[in-house]
């Protein structure tokens, strides 16, 4: 017997899967399953979380293709990004060259994993015939009105002279020099998502197969909200100031009104009243610090007109109110708003109660917090009285008709702003000319190739504008010089239709193929992080409904079912290089083997909890793997083509038992798979099925035999290499990916004996096994010769028995 050495195993069989194209898939042939995991951004190289993704997805794509299904099984790189430009400064290397190593990593590592991907149809983002296609996107969009260009306020850093992403901003400073960062209005691209907000959100309702959190986390993002804009007029001069509430029944109760540090109306008072500028700034600055801040705000000395009652309030500026939602100021109502009056208390700011809950009175100067639930209407006006769900209507109504307010439908969801002031993006294809504007790329020009003569500073804005070659051009419609848009989009325009290029045959004309792209998608099994719950699932979504009003795709949704799997931790904790825990996966597999990795990750925790690393489970699935290697290469005899001893139904004794055993088996890790991806239970399932394998006498049988042969297909979609390799010992010469999966017979999981419960006059007395081939005589005979039951009748006469054959006797005593 040869000692299982998994480098060895694993080295073959990876290098005959890469030559053989073992899993290439093929279009129109028979019923699709296209199976994908949400593809890796290249910065160094693989980690554990990569494997748990890839790993629990390669489970899915075997298993699939072993029931007949024609699968896709992809993988790509999400290459774009800031970290190359960041590596770029740091490690004095540029962007392409340090990107392009991380690629040629992370494929050899994926590859020594054993993750069977149709290699042929990667996508690497950064090339040119991707990028190509994003830029033919953009001119799509803008052709239907899905793009446009505003001034914006974005992060700026005046040390560094440049934009920064939220990401760079770091409790409100700068991440490089630490510099207080500010907010710098730019003109900036975007694409209209709101055009879509409500069908985002109504479709939503009918994807069963998302995680409940995931829907719930994509409908608060869109926030879809009904109210009234109410026009607010400042006292001395009589402009409107507008506020959105959802809440109409309480603007009795508004006591000051407050603007967004944001607000237009805040920067008219910055440059009107020095003073103040530098606080509204600060105000600004902790808007972007991340997590709860304490309320501050400043009295502007202006007041506002409440339109309802004419009464004069004072105008605030806080840094709790955000000028991305409503209009970028409230109507503060601090009796029935737990931040109004939070702010209100601190500010000694009156609180007037308008609702007061059924059968009780509030005060204001009495409240120790605010009531926001329903109840009845008090220093209402006219609307004193009323149930206030009811005044809600009336209320809005009423507004409406004196022409001070508006019912309206708003959405939390903002336009996707796609402009990045950085380098190592897919350019945006813009000119513009002196003469004749703003100007589309022509479709005959693109690619606009990202210029690689380029020095990268961090500093000064975006490097392109530095690239004169790249920067200077000539207008499509004059031949005038004009100048490039120097802007590069978000890295998530890339992420927002990979799946699509992957589903169809490259092409010079097209980005994918609608046809072939039609017979794959959607994605049937979608895996990934839950941190990718909101924008990328949510702009992929946005992506598909866009490409379908072009006619390009036929489908509404991309994903079918998506999975978002845990993380993984180690001494209780993320992993993470600043916390020093951090495991490398090729050391575990130079020490281990993939297998035994793959089989770790899959076993130490369903997919959707957190796992938690430890060394000893390594090694328990280590050991199992070298004991399935011994059972099988010790006692395995030659594979057979149909499974016929597992299915005969004239069994008797241990060979019966044996023969339950492993229909049990595949029944067990065929739901676990198919219905529920708790491939801990399925794995917990084989050990189990080993261990009784080892402690069968007859190992020479031919059930014996062919329950060696479904072990080993069983085991081979969570651990493909060595499961192949057993095969092949067994005489099997083909692909076991290719092998039809094993099904079990439900007549065959019954068993022979059953629980029979005694009942004397109702009530439970006994409760033994029997066996189900027993006649009634034979079995009433022996419950009466029970000595329990023999007990409780003492002597007395029996008046009947109830029999229920294979369940209950109930005796009736006289």
């Amino acid at each position: 017997m040869i000692d299982y050495d998994p480098k060895i195993v694993e080295e073959k069989w990876q290098k005959h899967w890469e030559k053989e194209k073992t899993f290439a898939s093929h279009p129109y042939q028979g019923e699709k399953y296209y199976m994908l995991e949400m593809f890796p951004y290249t910065s160094g190289g693989i980690h554990i979380g990569h494997v748990r993704n890839y790993t629990i997805g390669d489970v899915v794509a075997h298993y699939k293709r072993m029931q007949g299904f024609n699968v896709l099984h992809p993988i790509g790189f999400d290459a774009f990004g800031l970290p190359a430009e960041n590596a770029a400064i740091e490690k004095k290397i540029h962007p392409k060259d340090w990107t392009y190593s991380n690629i040629d990593t992370f494929r050899r590592q994926l590859k020594r994993l054993g993750f069977s991907y149709d290699w042929d149809r990667e996508v690497i983002t950064c090339d040119k015939d991707y990028y190509h296609w994003n830029q033919w996107f953009f001119l799509k969009f803008y052709e239907k009105g899905l793009v446009y260009r505003k001034k914006t306020p974005a992060n700026w850093c005046s040390t560094c002279s440049t934009v920064l992403a939220n990401e760079q901003v770091e409790q409100g400073k700068c991440y490089r020099c630490a510099t207080p960062v500010t907010q710098k209005s730019l003109k900036q691209w975007f694409f209209k998502i709101t055009q879509y907000a409500d069908e985002l959100l109504k479709e939503m309702k009918n994807m069963d197969n998302w995680p409940v959190a995931v829907k719930k986390m994509q409908d608060n993002w869109i926030g879809k909200s009904e109210g009234v804009q109410i026009d607010f007029s400042i006292f001395h001069n009589g402009e409107k100031l507008p506020v959105y509430t959802t809440r109409p029944d309480t603007v009795f109760g508004a006591t000051y009104l407050v603007l967004s540090p944001s607000h237009p109306f805040s920067e008219k008072i910055a440059k009107k009243n020095p003073s103040l500028k530098s606080e509204i700034e600060r105000m600004r600055q902790e808007q972007l610090i991340k997590g709860e801040v304490e309320k501050r705000g400043i009295f502007t000395n202006l007041w506002a007109i409440n339109p309802v009652n004419k009464e004069k309030i004072p105008i605030w500026i806080a840094n709790y109110v955000l000028m991305e939602y409503g209009t970028g100021a409230i109507m503060a109502v601090p009796a029935h708003d737990e931040r109004d009056f939070e702010f209100a208390k601190k500010y000694n700011l009156p609180v007037r109660v308008v609702i007061c809950p059924p059968d009780k009175n509030l005060h204001g100067e009495n409240l120790e917090q605010s009531y926001v639930g329903e109840g009845k209407m008090v220093k209402s006006g006219k609307f004193s009285g009323m149930a206030s769900d009811k005044a809600r209507k009336e209320m809005s109504e009423w507004m409406k008709e004196n022409k001070i307010g508006t019912f309206q439908v708003r959405y939390k969801l903002r336009d996707w702003c796609i402009s990045r002031q950085r380098y190592w993006g897919t350019p945006i294809p813009i000119i513009y000319c002196s003469k004749c504007g703003t100007l589309p790329v022509p479709e005959k020009d693109l690619p606009v190739e990202l210029p690689f003569n380029i020095k990268i500073t961090g500093k000064g804005g975006s490097p392109l504008e530095k690239v004169k070659e790249f920067v200077q051009c000539h207008c499509p419609v004059c031949g005038e010089k004009a100048k490039r848009e120097t802007d590069t989009m978000d890295t998530f325009v890339d992420s927002s239709w990979y799946f699509f290029s992957y589903a169809s045959l490259k092409g010079d004309s097209f980005p994918f193929d609608s046809r072939e792209a039609g017979y794959w998608m959607p994605v049937d099994q979608y895996i990934g992080g839950i941190e990718h719950a909101i924008l990328h699932l949510l702009y992929s979504r946005f992506f598909t409904k866009a490409l379908r009003d072009m006619g390009l795709v036929k489908i509404k949704e991309p994903f079918t079912r998506l999975l978002t799997q845990g993380m993984v931790v180690k001494d209780g904790a993320k992993m993470s290089k600043s916390k020093g825990n951090v495991v490398d996966p090729q050391d575990i597999i130079d020490r281990y083997g993939a297998d035994t990795l793959r089989g770790f990750i899959l076993f130490a925790a369903p997919p959707e909890a957190d796992l938690e690393w430890k060394k000893e489970g390594l090694e328990g699935i280590n050991r199992f793997l070298t004991r399935v290697w011994r059972l099988v290469t010790e006692y395995a005899s030659n594979w057979k083509k149909k499974l016929e001893e597992t299915y005969s139904e004239n069994r008797e004794g241990k060979e019966k038992e044996l023969q339950k055993m492993v229909n049990k088996t595949i029944e067990k890790v065929t739901q676990d798979i198919e219905e529920r991806f708790h491939f801990n239970t399925a794995l917990a399932c084989l050990m189990e099925f080993v261990n009784y394998l080892y402690l069968y006498p007859e190992k020479e049988s031919l059930l014996f035999q062919e329950s060696l042969q479904v072990l080993t297909t069983l085991l081979y979609p969570f651990c493909p290499h060595i499961a192949q390799e057993l095969a092949e010992r067994m005489g099997y010469k083909e692909d076991l990916c290719y092998l039809r999966w094993p099904e079990y017979r439900k007549k065959l999981l019954r068993s022979d004996k059953v629980t029979l419960v005694v009942q004397i006059n109702g009530k439970l007395r006994d409760r033994f096994f029997i066996t189900t081939r027993e006649n009634k005589e034979n079995v009433e005979r022996k419950v009466l010769n029970r000595e329990r039951v023999q007990k409780h009748i003492q002597g007395r006469c029996i008046k009947k028995i109830v029999h229920i054959p294979g369940k209950l006797i109930n005796i009736v005593l006289d």
